[in-house]
This record gives structure tokens, C-alpha cells and sequence, in this order.
């Protein structure tokens, strides 16, 4: 299908480390190509920006503007309160009003972006305006993410509500991983949970969302018609980069990561997870490529079926590299 559409079907994907999303969206979608996504980038199809719990993630370009308001004024009240005090949200608008009337000019560098904010408000200038990275940072080619636009030159105006965007997004998690409960959606979001629970409330007769109970009687929600696959469908092996948002998903309801395993794939070293293969839709090892090969480490025994099924497609991610 289109990266577009399929970046919505996921739910977007983290992009803190630029290789990391290529070869995410190389584990999900068939025939992807690295070029495919540097050509969308620069086709302004798909873009990176900082939504989602804060972090870049890479979505279509139509999903840009509903989610970075859906998320705007609690981020923002976020970051007031890490600051205990020291800035406020008029310094904060004038930062942005300084840095619109300079970033209207072209894309600025990062360090362009600290000299017209101020270094110590640079990091959440980003609140007050809006900001994408664009190409050719933040590519397979230019991994550094340090180039930025703004939202409204590169896109075009916002023409949603923050509403819309809470509704979209909901759409958009349980689209990729519901069913689910209000708290995983908020968490995943970064929202407040009252105020998911009470945008579920608003929002769940028009999207007509289903009601199921999980084993301990919680309530989870999904969309209408979306498929519930039988829990002994085959799943093939899968290689998932650093940072990939679905070992989260969010953070310990899911069973793709076993509990015995996340000390070795999370820890405060590596907060941001190590790349890790799935053998039957479960993590059960890391990877690492290593001059033009793909290191396994399985994390125990495996049937020499499934290595033969991991080499296989250890092989084509070494190629994609290549």
C-alpha cells in the first residue's frame, strides 16, 4: 500500500534514529525500498516531527496537524511544570513569535534555532511553534535529525481542532494495536488519562467502538470490523530496529516482550531498547549488523526451523543495508 496509508495503519513510528524507521517500516511493509521513504520526505507525503510522548515520529503528512494538536496543550503544561518556575508561557509565545518571523526564511539548523530562543528555552520553543524536520536531515543518507521548517510553510495551516486530532488519534492506536484500555492509549499519547477517558466518552458513539473485557475484567476498546485474528495465526520472524514504539504497547499490557526478557532489551543504559528479533510474534532475541552481516543473539535455544527462518530473513535486512 502507499507509505502514507500504511503509516497510518501503524499508528506512525518512532524516529529518533532515522535508520531505525526505515528498517521499521521495512519489517511491516512488502517491497519497501529505502529510497521509497527519502523520496516521501522529500515529496513532504510523510514528515517527522515531535509528537507523540514528546518523541519524533514519522507520520503521514495528512496525520501531521491532528496529532500535534492533539497533544499541544498538555506537552506544553508538561514542559512549564518540568521548568519548577523559571520560564513562563508568555516567554515561551514571544520565543516562538521570534523564532516564526526568523524560520520563515528557509530552514534553520538546531543551533540557529538556540541562538534566536535563547539555549536554555530551545528545547521546548518547539511547544509555541510548530516544527518538522526536513530533508535530507534525518534520512538513511543524513541521520542527523538538525534541520528544521515550520509546520505551516512546510504543510500548510492547521485546518483541524485539537478535538479532531484526540478522535484521530485515538482511531489511529487502536487501528494499530487494539484492542485497548483508555490508560494504554493516553500513555502511548503522552495524555493526561482523565483526559482520554473523558475524550473515550465524547468521542465513542460516533466512532462506534467495540467493548471486550480482558481476562482480569478490564474493559478494552477497539474499532468497528477491526480483525481479531485467532491466537494461533503463524507469525513469521520479524527484526525491529532501536526504539520501535511496539515493545512499549503501552508499556506491559502486550505480550511481545516477556517479562524475563525486558531487563535485556531495556535498561538505564539503553532507554531506548535495543534492536530485537520476534520468533512467533514474541521478542525472543537482539541483532546487531555488523560489517554487512546480521549478528544473532538468541536469547535461548530456538529449533533449527526458526534459525533457518531468522538467517533467511537476517540476509535480507543485511541487503537493505547494503
Amino acid at each position: 500500500m502507499p507509505l502514507p496509508r500504511a503509516l497510518d495503519r501503524i499508528g506512525g513510528i518512532q524516529a529518533q534514529y532515522a535508520p531505525s524507521m526505515y528498517i521499521g517500516l521495512w519489517s511491516r511493509l512488502e517491497g519497501f525500498r529505502r529510497g521509497d521513504l527519502t523520496r516521501a520526505l522529500e515529496r513532504r507525503s510523510v514528515v517527522q516531527g515531535t509528537l507523540l510522548r514528546s518523541t519524533i515520529h514519522l507520520v503521514s503528512a495528512g496525520d501531521y496537524w491532528p496529532l500535534a494538536l492533539a497533544v499541544r496543550e498538555p506537552r506544553r503544561r508538561w514542559w512549564l511544570s518540568a521548568t519548577r518556575g523559571r520560564v513562563g508561557a508568555a516567554e515561551m509565545a514571544a520565543a516562538g513569535k521570534r523564532l516564526r518571523s526568523r524560520i520563515a526564511a528557509g530552514p534553520m539548523r538546531r543551533a540557529e534555532i538556540e541562538d534566536v530562543a535563547d539555549a536554555g528555552n530551545a528545547a521546548g520553543v518547539g511547544l509555541w511553534l510548530d516544527m518538522v524536520r526536513v530533508p535530507p536531515s534525518g534520512t538513511w543518507e543524513r541521520r542527523s535529525a538538525d534541520l528544521f521548517a515550520a509546520a505551516e510553510d512546510w504543510l500548510g495551516p492547521a485546518d483541524v481542532s485539537p478535538q479532531h486530532g484526540v478522535e484521530l488519534l485515538i482511531r489511529r492506536y487502536l487501528g494499530g494495536f487494539g484492542p485497548a484500555g483508555p490508560k494504554d492509549i493516553a500513555t502511548f499519547a503522552g495524555l493526561p488519562p482523565a483526559e482520554m477517558t473523558a475524550a473515550l466518552e465524547r468521542c465513542a458513539p460516533r466512532l462506534r467502538l467495540r467493548r471486550f473485557r480482558d481476562e482480569a475484567g478490564r474493559e478494552l476498546l477497539d474499532l468497528p470490523r477491526a480483525a481479531l485474528p485467532d491466537p494461533d495465526t503463524p507469525a513469521p520472524v520479524r527484526f525491529l530496529p532501536t526504539w520501535d514504539a511496539t515493545l512499549l504497547v503501552h508499556a506491559r499490557r502486550t505480550g511481545i516482550l516477556p517479562e524475563h526478557h525486558r531487563p535485556r532489551v531495556f535498561d538505564t543504559k539503553t532507554p531506548h531498547s535495543v534492536p530485537t528479533f520476534l520468533v512467533d510474534g514474541a521478542v525472543a532475541g537482539t541483532w546487531r549488523h555488523d560489517r554487512g552481516r546480521i549478528r544473532l543473539e538468541p536469547f535461548g535455544r530456538l529449533p533449527k526451523s526458526t534459525l533457518a527462518e531468522l538467517r533467511e530473513e537476517a540476509e535480507r535486512l543485511a541487503a537493505f543495508h547494503a
